[in-house]
């Protein structure tokens, strides 16, 4: 079987819906509960089992929000669960191999279920909380009814004001450990429990149709110790500031000795990061010896625990989970500034990933898709292709959500937002957002499910005028970039252009003739007047745009295609004095220098513009502006993976890396080391690594690289492009 015949049933796999299952299992709850916000809810089973016989066995489990699941007393799931909802009225479900915890005779079955009860930039409540378990096999069934107990864990208490600002679904965690419940998820356990309540059967309403899950579970690295701890005493209360290794997500947890109802406080140093709220922890103890796991995850570099006197500390330790990828893609060089903003690039990616691409992990966690169209673009130089697949899911959700106008918006899912920022959904749905996962992956099992909708926003949604160029339109945020001197009707143009060519790529893989005729008509027509419109003879601008110079719309004009080459060095003096871009839009000024061939200056700037990030002695991730806090954008975020384009540019300019067809079945090594003398870069693809190694001396580059099985590489010199089959080479070129 061909390997796009794999990657396709892999994709189909990830959007199986309710109607691909036979589901038996009734939705479940508790009386006590059911529509109260921030609820936490124990669910029991104990079931008789033959011995096992070798055969998988699956749960199928869905909630609204997230689930803890034990069997046998061993922890299987930590954190399933995926924030709703794939469009605005479904559910996602998880599918979990249980077969290695299960056991002949007795198994005792525990789930905690986090309801969050409120909507957020990242999720739409259903409006109930409830359980869904289906494990179905030749043999026995265990199925969600009402011979499961449940309970509402009233040792879940709500905290003071103050509490995660609107765009968290998620509330402060508190938990009272005198009201704990011991042992109930142990082997054996028969807790005295309420019965559960049965609501229905799978697909009623409020959850709907159940979608499966398209990534991974989370990675659990376990308990580990912190890097260091200090304490710093007070008059009634002592803070420990524990060191983590890097910024991550952390759930903090507690070895203490102490009376009775003493209340230990526990949040991140980036409890405020983007300039709001986030989310914190409170514990009150219980008397004598006890341990403790706050559930609800926190980001940062730092712990920090407040403690009451006279509280003993045995220990403080943390566990980090994450996004279930590993880091295969590398690059490093033989300039340490570039391999510690690329080293922060990675960081800053990872700590972004979780349910969705987020543009941070503390502010939001939302999935805003300017931010996706930088970090997906990141993780084919990245991860392996397990990474690849949380794009795969933005995607699908993007068009998901669109609303009955036809407009996109971002961030989705979400259920207090529904608002668009045109330049945001052009950037998405075109040259760099939709068309680079489709080109990258190999992957286009997406494109007939999203298609119709492409064409409705960009064609419906979207007006011309007499000239064929785009009519500027504000949408719900006329958003082209955080800072300043944006020429808005500028880089829509563009943007618009970068997305029909990627809806003109699509209509041809679809077949669909007319609509490739009608799309490759308005770009003729774009190309015919933009110079016309917006090229002065020393620079692009609009008309009627009376602020300094744009950068972000002279590189978009380059990487449209607008731009030609007697156009370059005027275009090269503007980028060497304007600089009004964000770190977002960053990313293609440096891309587009690439295009007109200026590396050394590509990464000149680069270094320029990346100095205080990059040489920040604490942060281990990128930030959202140029400046921290106040001095930042947006809010000041420290933690912004739309700014880790540069990790993108260094493998597939400097090192020339790029696929030439889909999924690097064919690919090319064009090297631009600029500056650089050496270079070693991995890529993970659907064939296997790509390796090369590159080392540039007296004009010239000699590249050692890898090809792996069932590809072509084509190393480029000038106009000359040599093929190479799979395995080990070695050629030398002129720079």
């Amino acid at each position: 079987m061909k390997l796009s015949v794999i990657w396709l049933a892999l994709c189909l796999a990830c959007t199986t819906s309710i109607s691909a299952k036979n589901w038996e299992a009734k939705w479940i709850t508790s009386s006590e509960c059911q529509t109260r916000s921030n609820s936490w809810i124990c669910f029991q089973k104990n079931v008789e089992l033959p011995a096992p016989d070798g055969q998988k066995v699956y749960a199928d489990i869905a909630v609204d929000s997230k689930y803890w699941l034990w069997i046998n007393g061993e922890m299987v799931v930590f954190e399933g669960g995926l924030k709703r909802g794939p469009n605005p009225n479904d559910t996602y479900y998880d599918r979990v191999d249980i077969t290695k915890h299960l056991v002949a005779g007795e198994n005792s079955i525990a789930i905690l279920m986090w309801y969050f009860g409120k909507d957020g930039f990242s999720h739409k409540s259903s409006g109930k909380a409830g359980l869904l378990f289906d494990c179905q096999t030749d043999r026995y069934k265990i199925l969600s009814d009402d011979t499961w107990k449940c309970k509402f864990y009233d040792a879940y208490e709500e905290t003071g004001k103050p509490h995660p600002n609107y765009r968290l679904p998620e509330s402060n965690v508190r938990f009272n450990a005198q009201k704990e419940i011991v042992g109930w998820t142990e082997k054996g356990a028969n807790p005295s429990f309420s019965q559960a309540l049965v609501l229905g059967e799978a697909g009623m309403a409020p959850w709907n149709k159940l979608v499966e899950r398209p990534i991974p579970l989370w990675k659990d690295y376990g308990i580990k110790d912190y890097v260091s701890v200090e304490q710093k005493e007070g008059a009634a209360v002592d803070t420990f500031y524990c060191q983590l290794p890097y910024n991550c997500h952390a759930t903090p947890t507690l070895n203490v000795e102490a009376s009775a109802g003493k209340e230990i406080r526990i949040q991140t140093d980036d409890y405020m990061g983007g300039s709001e709220p986030n989310v914190r922890a409170e514990y009150v103890t219980k008397n004598g010896p006890q341990t403790y796991e706050s559930l609800g995850w926190m980001n940062g570099h730092t712990m920090i625990y407040l403690i009451p006197k006279g509280v003993k500390v045995n220990a403080l330790k943390y566990r980090e989970t994450g996004y279930d990828t590993e880091f295969t893609g590398t690059f490093t060089c033989d300039d340490p500034f570039l391999n510690r903003l690329r080293e922060k690039a990675v960081r800053t990616l990872y700590v972004t990933m979780r349910d969705t691409y987020m543009d941070c992990p503390d502010r939001e966690r939302s999935q805003w898709w300017g931010d996706e169209v930088n970090e997906l673009g990141e993780a084919f130089y990245a991860t392996d292709l397990k990474g690849h697949r949380l794009a795969y899911k933005g995607i699908h959700e993007l068009m998901g959500w669109q609303r009955e106008d036809n407009v996109i918006f971002s961030p989705c899912p979400a259920g207090n937002w529904g608002n668009e920022l045109p330049a945001q959904m052009l950037a998405s749905i075109g040259y760099y957002g939709f068309r680079t996962f489709y080109f990258y992956s190999g992957d286009s099992s997406f494109i007939p499910v999203v298609y119709d909708g492409m064409k409705r926003y960009l064609h419906d949604v979207w007006k011309l005028d007499d000239d064929g160029l785009v009519i500027t339109r504000k949408g719900d945020w006329s958003w082209g970039d955080w800072g300043s001197h944006i020429d808005l009707n500028l880089l829509l143009n563009a943007w618009y252009y970068l997305a029909l060519k990627g809806e003109l790529e699509f209509a041809q893989i679809l077949q669909k003739t007319e609509d490739a005729q009608m799309i490759e008509g308005i770009m003729k027509r774009m190309e015919a007047n933009f110079n016309k419109r917006f090229w002065t003879g020393m620079e692009y601008r609009s008309p009627d745009y009376e602020g300094e110079t744009d950068d972000r719309g002279q590189a978009l004009a380059v990487l449209a295609g607008f731009a030609k080459r007697d156009q370059y060095p005027f275009i090269y003096h503007v980028l060497q004095k304007e600089y009004h871009a964000s770190p977002y839009m960053e990313k293609y000024v440096g891309e587009a220098l690439f295009k007109m061939g200026y590396p050394t200056f590509a990464l000149e700037r680069t270094r320029e513009r990346f100095a205080n990030m990059v040489n920040h002695p604490t942060y281990s991730t990128l930030w959202e502006g140029w400046g921290i806090g106040a001095e930042g954008f947006g809010g000041g975020s420290i933690n912004h993976a739309w700014s880790g384009g540069t990790l993108t540019l260094l493998s597939q300019y400097v090192a020339g890396i790029t696929p030439v067809k889909p999924g690097f079945e064919e690919f090319q090594i064009k090297p631009q080391m600029g500056d650089l003398n050496t270079a070693k870069v991995t890529v993970d693809t659907r064939y296997g690594l790509i390796k090369a190694d590159l080392q540039r001396k007296d004009g010239e580059i000699q590249i050692s690289f890898e090809v792996p099985q069932g590809t072509t590489a084509y190393v480029v010199e000038g106009r000359k492009r040599t093929p190479f089959k799979s395995g080990k080479h070695e050629v030398t070129i002129r720079q």
